[in-house]
C-alpha cells in the first residue's frame, strides 16, 4: 500500500456515509486515463484487493497478494479440492513405483506459456527445484531425492531414498508454480521480475502502476481442465478478458466505489462498515473463505529484547483473544473465533496441548511478574504497524497492553510494502531495527506443521526443526497429531509468536457477480457476471 496512507479509524468509518469520496473520483479508467463508458467495460472485472501488489514471486518471499497474483498468472502440477486432498492440475497423472520410491509424472495436452511457448518437462523439474530451495514440504522432498530428471517433453521423474507421503500437497498447496524454464533458474534468494506463466490470465506489465492498479487480460492459450472448479482445483475459467485491480487503501472510498458500480468486487471490506453495505441495493456481502485468517503477533527472536525467550513466554498470560479480535470485527462477533493455539482452528492439527496458557484466566500480574523475571531492562521495543485495516485495529491492542505491561514501546505506522522489506531484509542493522507486528496469514498455511511458516520463528529453532522433521516422517495422522501437540508445547515454551485469534472477512460485490471459488486464497477465474 502507498506510503502516507492512514487507514481509516473504526468511529471514522461508522459516520461515513458509504456514497462520497468515490462517486465523484472516476477511479475505473482506461490507460490513457479517459473514463470506461457505460458498459464497455462488461468484459472487464474491476477488483479492490486488500493490499497493494508488492510481492509477484511468492517463492521469493511469501505472501497473500503475491499469491493471489500467482494463482491468476500461474498454474500447479497439483491442486488441493474442496476436501484438501490434491487433484491433477497441470498433470494428467503421476504412476508411484511399489515401493513408493519412484514417482513419474505426465503432463496434460495443451499446455502454454503466456508466449506462446508449450510447457515441457524440463519447465516442471527446473520450477521444482526452485521451490524447493525455500518451501519446506519442497525441502524435504529434495533432502530425499537421489535425482530429478526429464524422460521427454511431456514426462518427468523423481527418485527418493526414502518414501515421502507429502509429495503431492507439496506440489499442490505451497507456492510450487511452474515458470519457463528460463526464469525457473533465478536465484530463488531473488525475485523473478519475469510474469510469464502459464495461469488463465497473463499480467500486462506496461499497466502496471504500482500503489494504483494491476491490469490482466484473459491467457487465450490457456486450456482449463474439464471438471468442476473446487477451490484450486478442477477447470480454472477466465469469463472475463480483462481484470483490473484497483489500489483503493482507504476503506470509505473503497466502498463508496462499490456502491455506484465503478467496482465489481471488494476483496476485504472494512469489517465495520459491511453491515452498512449489507442493506445497499445491487451490492451482495457473502463469506467466502473457509479458513479465515490466523491473527498473530510475529516476535523477531533473532534480535534483543525478543531473543529473549523468557520475555516472549511472559507475555502469553496477558494475551486476551477476544480483545485482539474485537478491535478486527467489532460489533460482528460472529466473524471471529478464540481458542488459538499455534495451528489454525478447525484443522486436524489444531490441539489443546498446553491452551490453558492461552484460555485460562488472563493475569497482568503475573505477566508482569514473569517480564521482571525474563531480565528486561526497559529495553526498546520497536513494534510496526501496517496500514492494512486488520492488522492496524491489531496493532493498538498490542501498543497499550505492552505499555499497561510497563514494556518500552516504540510505536511505529507504516504502509505493509515498508514493514514486508524491513521484516524480510538480511541486513543486520534493518533485521534488528524492529522487534514486532501483527499480521493475518491465510488459514490454510499454519493450518499443519509442513507449512506453518510463522512457527519456524524469524530464527529457526533446533528442537522445531527436529519436530518438524519427525512429522514429515511420521506414518500416519495419529502420530502426525501426538507430534503436532509437542509442537505446540514448544511454541507455548519458546515463541516464535504470540496467538491472537481467528478471523473471517466476507467479500463484497456487485450483485450478479456469481461463481465464486471457495479457497482460502482468492481465486479470480470461474468469476462471472450472471
Amino acid at each position: 500500500m502507498p506510503t502516507g496512507n492512514t487507514p481509516i479509524g473504526r468511529r471514522t468509518a461508522l459516520k461515513l456515509p458509504l456514497l462520497g469520496a468515490a462517486a465523484a473520483t472516476g477511479l475505473v479508467r482506461r490507460a490513457n486515463g479517459q473514463p470506461v463508458p457505460g458498459r464497455a467495460a462488461e468484459r472487464t472485472l474491476h477488483f479492490v484487493p486488500y493490499s497493494n501488489l508488492i510481492v509477484m514471486d511468492p517463492v521469493w518471499s511469501i505472501s497473500i497478494i503475491g499469491l493471489e497474483h500467482a494463482y491468476m498468472t500461474c498454474d500447479q502440477l497439483y491442486g488441493l479440492d474442496d476436501t484438501f486432498t490434491p487433484q491433477p492440475q497441470m498433470a494428467a497423472g503421476h504412476a508411484l513405483s511399489d515401493d513408493k520410491l519412484v514417482w513419474r509424472f505426465t503432463l496434460r495436452d495443451g499446455l502454454l506459456f503466456h508466449d506462446g511457448e508449450p510447457v515441457r518437462a524440463n519447465d516442471c523439474v527446473a520450477s521444482i527445484a526452485r521451490w524447493a530451495k525455500r518451501d519446506p514440504f519442497g525441502q524435504r522432498m529434495i533432502a530425499l531425492a537421489d535425482e530429478m530428471k526429464v524422460l521427454d517433453d511431456r514426462r518427468f521423474e523423481i527418485r527418493l531414498k526414502r518414501p515421502y507421503a507429502h509429495m503431492l500437497y507439496g506440489l499442490g498447496a505451497t507456492t510450487c508454480f511452474i515458470r519457463p524454464e528460463r526464469l525457473a533458474r533465478t536465484d530463488p534468494y531473488k525475485a523473478i521480475t519475469d510474469q510469464t506463466g502459464s495461469g488463465p490470465f497473463r499480467f500486462l506489465d506496461d499497466e502496471f502502476v504500482t500503489g494504483s492498479r494491476a491490469v490482466y487480460a484473459r491467457h487465450t492459450g490457456y486450456v482449463p481442465r474439464q471438471e468442476k472448479p473446487a477451490m484450486w482445483s478442477g477447470g480454472k475459467m477466465a469469463y472475463f478478458d480483462r481484470v483490473e485491480w484497483h489500489i483503493l487503501p482507504d476503506a470509505a472510498t473503497a466502498a463508496a466505489a462499490l456502491q455506484t458500480g465503478e467496482v465489481d468486487w471488494v476483496e476485504r471490506p472494512l469489517l465495520d462498515l459491511v453491515p452498512k453495505l449489507k442493506t445497499v441495493a445491487g451490492v451482495t456481502v457473502e463469506q467466502v473463505d473457509p479458513m479465515g485468517f490466523f491473527a498473530i503477533l510475529w516476535l523477531n527472536n533473532a534480535a534483543p529484547p525478543f531473543d529473549n525467550p523468557k520475555l516472549r513466554h511472559a507475555i502469553l498470560p496477558a494475551i486476551n483473544q477476544q480483545d485482539f479480535m474485537l478491535a478486527v470485527v467489532g460489533d460482528q462477533p460472529q466473524q471471529l473465533r478464540t481458542g488459538m493455539g499455534m495451528f489454525t482452528p478447525g484443522s486436524p492439527f489444531a490441539s489443546d496441548a498446553g491452551m490453558e496458557i492461552i484460555n485460562g484466566k488472563r493475569d497482568l500480574a503475573l505477566a508482569k511478574r514473569l517480564i521482571a523475571e525474563s531480565g528486561y531492562k526497559g529495553e526498546k521495543i520497536v513494534l510496526m504497524a501496517p496500514e492494512l485495516p486488520e492488522s492496524h485495529a491489531m496493532a493498538e491492542v498490542t501498543h497499550t497492553l505492552f505499555q499497561q505491561l510497563g514494556l518500552n514501546v516504540d510505536y511505529q505506522t507504516m504502509d505493509f510494502g515498508t514493514l514486508s522489506a524491513r521484516a524480510r531484509s538480511t541486513d543486520p542493522a534493518v533485521s534488528a531495527g524492529w522487534s514486532c507486528y501483527c499480521i493475518g496469514w491465510a488459514g490454510l498455511w499454519p493450518s499443519n506443521p509442513g507449512s506453518n511458516v510463522p512457527l519456524v520463528g524469524v530464527r529457526p529453532n533446533p528442537k522445531m526443526d527436529a519436530l518438524r522433521s519427525d512429522w514429515f516422517d511420521a506414518p500416519d495422522l495419529p502420530a502426525q497429531k501426538q507430534i503436532a501437540d509437542r509442537m505446540q508445547l514448544l511454541g507455548f515454551e519458546d515463541p516464535p509468536f504470540l496467538p491472537l485469534g481467528q478471523y473471517f472477512v466476507p467479500y463484497a460485490y456487485r450483485t450478479g457477480l456469481t461463481g465464486f471459488v471457495r479457497a482460502p486464497i482468492t481465486a479470480l477465474w470461474n468469476v462471472r457476471r450472471a
